[in-house]
């Protein structure tokens, strides 16, 4: 029988400690590193092993996985003194679950090839509390072989994934996912207050509109959040941003008129200035609660998905 593959994961933030917990119950190999020691120590009483540095964590492993808030970041753990690029092996995979923009996964990915080592893009999408379970969608981009060569970690983390196409597809089809689930969950918000101003039953309009033509994922999701007060989708304002610069970005190297996604980054822009950047994202609907003095709450609804 052949031995699972090794992974280095960097990045054990509210996503990567789902990701990289679901490759330890799945049976790899896995080495850790983030900044947050206690991160480390919770995957380590799952079986982990501590490294170092992303270096350490890369050579002990052979391939590695990072899962990361910002290209920023992504480039300072592959490129550092101490980064994964000095660690991994020549032939060695990298496999990059953290979101970025097309430009920036093609220029990380050349600045591994010249390394000798091979990139697979890996964003994933459908919200931590489906990380936790497994159950969340890979969006992969990349050699074709070498995404059969890591098919079986990633399916480890990952219920559902799609091969898009070269590296720079999944980034693509990744901001947008994203931009829709913004643009989702503003809407989410509004409909839940014309539905409190409309003298209904929060709990029931959810419902209703869970089983309408009107439903999203968001709304079966993340409304849930805003009707028991507690926001907590484990994502920030600041992320929120990130990912619409991106959309929009493409937008204007492409020339598309992206009349709503403005819209709805102007009105995260305002959140962010409300809340601050570390505000979860879900709070942007607090900003309709605050201009109308109105509270959207409802008995029966989770704290956390």
């Amino acid at each position: 029988m052949t031995k699972p593959l090794a992974y280095a994961f960097v990045g054990l933030g509210h996503l990567g400690a789902n990701l990289a917990a679901c490759l330890l119950r799945g049976g790899f190999e896995v080495v850790v590193h983030d900044r947050n020691p206690e991160a480390v120590e919770c995957l380590v009483a799952l079986g982990a092993t501590a490294a170092s540095s992303p270096s350490d964590a890369a050579a002990r492993a052979g391939n590695a996985i990072t899962c990361l808030p910002s290209p920023k970041v992504s480039e300072a753990v592959l490129i550092g003194p101490e980064g994964l690029l000095a660690g991994l092996p020549k032939g060695g995979s990298w496999i990059e679950m953290s979101t970025n923009g097309r430009d920036e996964i093609l220029r990380l990915a050349d600045l591994a090839a010249e390394a000798g080592i091979y990139t697979l893009e890996c964003p994933v999408t459908g919200g931590v509390h489906l990380a936790a379970e497994g159950r969340i969608t890979a969006l992969v981009g990349g050699d074709p072989a070498l995404y059969q060569r890591h098919r079986a970690a990633i399916e480890a983390m990952c219920a559902r994934s799609f091969l898009m196409g070269p590296i720079g597809s999944a980034a693509v089809i990744k901001v947008i996912t994203n931009m829709l689930a913004f643009i989702h969950l503003v809407a989410a918000g509004e409909a839940l207050m014309l539905a409190k101003m409309g003298g209904l039953d929060l709990a029931q309009a959810y419902h209703a509109i869970v089983a309408s033509s009107g439903n999203s994922f968001v709304h079966e999701t993340e409304s849930q959040l805003v009707l028991n007060g507690s926001y907590d989708i484990g994502f920030t304002m600041d992320l929120a941003l990130k990912d619409l610069g991106f959309a929009l970005a493409m937008a204007r190297d492409g020339g598309v008129p992206l009349d709503l996604a403005e819209r709805v980054n102007a009105i995260f822009e305002r959140g962010k200035a409300a809340y601050g950047g570390d505000a979860w994202s879900t709070m942007i609907v607090k900003l309709l609660e605050d201009a109308t003095g109105t509270d959207l709450r409802a008995p029966g609804f989770p704290a956390k998905l």
